[in-house]
């Protein structure tokens, strides 16, 4: 029988590699929760219809890279290809926005049918934040400084910040016109993706990855050129607000968002250490993004991380280890049963307990106790279990500053056992 495997693009996250994610996840946690955002979890599966209005039938994603089917009601669903679309799904079917401003954040897996590569495979996931009814430069700044000093906290070097000013939409009309027009007479110089986004979607070709076509662009017209005074005005506060908290930045022209939702700041965080796939953190302003869901006009902005892209950044600076604070070793027919009374009795009093269930020698036990790293073996065998006691034994006695090896409890003084364990926790 052939053995199963995985499907391509979707990996196993396996112990061991699990306590960096959590050690990532719990740091993220922590971070966003002194900023005041509060998490939200939305489903997986939403209907198709959702993607398409709100990213676009025109792109790639939607066209290409989504998975959809027909559930047995007859309608189409989609594996969510990312997150700030059910967010503002959310937001809208229950209200949230009735509430005031909305400081939001989530993490999940999310679904793209597209060629696996390092930092992306077809199932990845996204940490990442979306405001809603906050639309000043200043609060663009904020923003932006969470996702900088999530990453500063997590200790990623070589990162840059990127930004833009997409202006307003009527800036981008006017610069869309202006860029298709010289497009189309630079046409035969523009690589094959370029030529069929020039109809459906041409400020993406600003982001091209074509050496070819960047050259080209350098002749191209500036959207810069075509923001209204107040687009610059904006633009400019949100850079010195940038220079006022220290936050280095550069300008890039042709860092662009492809739909018409997408206004003023977009933005990214790039590290050199991912060579060409360089993205850890992307987002921008989307303030017509609640209104084409089927909202009132409502100012939203955010940011996501690909998580499996951080953790490369990482590498093996970050860890959780799980360590005991106490090893169960046990052996013999009634202690086995006694062993697990009681580690199932120190568990409830929040200490880590591994519980031995091998069977396997005293000496064998005593090796594995040594290599998980806990402070203290618990020993039970059927002896101690006739005699009424617990012994505690000292592990890696040598790095320890007490001269005190062993401990010998009464097995119903358990309240003893458990102060002291929960005293050398506290002090350790």
């Amino acid at each position: 029988m052939k053995q199963l495997q995985s499907l391509r693009g979707m990996v196993d996250v396996l112990p061991g590699e699990t306590e960096r994610w959590q050690a990532v996840e719990s740091i993220s946690r922590e971070h966003l929760s002194r900023a005041g955002f509060k998490e939200i979890r939305t489903p997986l599966l939403e209907v198709t219809d959702l993607f398409s209005r709100s990213i676009g039938e025109a792109t790639d994603v939607v066209s290409k890279e989504m998975y959809s089917f027909i559930d047995r009601g007859d309608r189409s669903c989609t594996l969510r290809p990312e997150g700030t679309a059910a967010v503002v799904r959310a937001v809208l079917e229950h209200g949230l926005l009735n509430k005031g401003f909305q400081r939001l954040w989530y993490c999940g897996p999310m679904f793209r049918y597209e060629r696996p590569q390092t930092g992306r495979q077809r199932q990845f996931h996204q940490l990442g934040v979306e405001c809603f009814g906050m639309n000043s430069p200043t609060s663009d700044a904020e923003v932006i400084s969470i996702a900088w000093d999530l990453l500063s906290c997590l200790r990623i070097e070589g990162l840059v910040l990127e930004i833009n000013s997409l202006g307003a939409s009527l800036d981008r009309k006017k610069y869309r016109d202006e860029l298709v027009d010289w497009l189309k007479v630079h046409f035969e110089k523009l690589d094959l993706d370029s030529k069929q986004r020039l109809d459906t979607n041409p400020l993406r070709i600003l982001d091209s990855k074509s050496k070819q076509t960047q050259d080209l662009l350098q002749e191209a017209p500036q959207l810069k050129d075509f923001l209204c005074e107040e687009s610059t005005q904006r633009f400019l506060a949100l850079q010195e607000i940038l220079k006022h908290l220290k936050i280095p930045f550069k300008v890039n022209p042709c860092l662009v968002r492809g739909l018409d939702y997408y206004s003023h700041t977009a933005f990214e965080i790039t590290s050199h250490h991912l060579g060409s796939q360089a993205t850890v953190c992307g987002g921008g302003r989307y303030d017509g993004l609640v209104g084409e869901l089927g909202g009132s006009p409502t100012s939203g902005f955010g940011w996501a991380i690909g998580l499996e892209r951080l953790l490369m950044l990482l590498g093996d600076s970050i860890h959780r280890n799980w360590i005991p604070d106490v090893y169960v070793v046990n052996r013999g027919i009634k202690a086995e049963i006694s062993a697990l009374v009681l580690a199932r009795k120190l568990r409830a009093f929040d200490l880590r307990v591994q519980l031995d269930s091998s069977g396997a020698s005293f000496s064998k036990q005593f090796k594995r106790a040594d290599r998980s790293s806990a402070t203290w073996a618990l020993v039970l065998g059927d002896d101690e279990v006739t005699n009424g006691e617990v012994r505690l034994k000292r592990l890696h006695s040598n790095k320890m500053s007490s001269t005190v090896k062993e401990h010998i409890f009464s097995s119903s003084d358990l309240e003893g056992l458990m102060s002291f364990l929960l005293d050398e926790k506290v002090t350790r």
